[in-house]
């Protein structure tokens, strides 16, 4: 992958980081709400270089990089 994804603050992401929420967001299609500050695990990068895919229990979600910021 030749482009690098970045988090809001301009941190590069890579497969495997940690990632936080810096806005709530409400799942589009579901009831579901995931408060600011929630943490994703184990990311994955996308070809596209503004989201990521990340999983929450069985639900895979795909979340742009702009409502995430590096963790650690």
């Amino acid at each position: 992958m030749s482009e690098i994804t970045k988090d809001c603050n301009g941190n590069i992401l890579n497969d495997g980081d940690s990632v936080q929420l810096n806005k709530d967001l409400k799942l589009k299609g579901s009831s579901t709400n995931y408060k600011i500050g929630t943490v994703f695990k184990n990311i994955k990068l996308t070809s596209d270089t503004e989201a990521v895919e990340c999983r929450d229990g069985k639900t895979t979600l795909v979340l742009k990089t702009m409502f995430l910021k590096k963790r650690g």
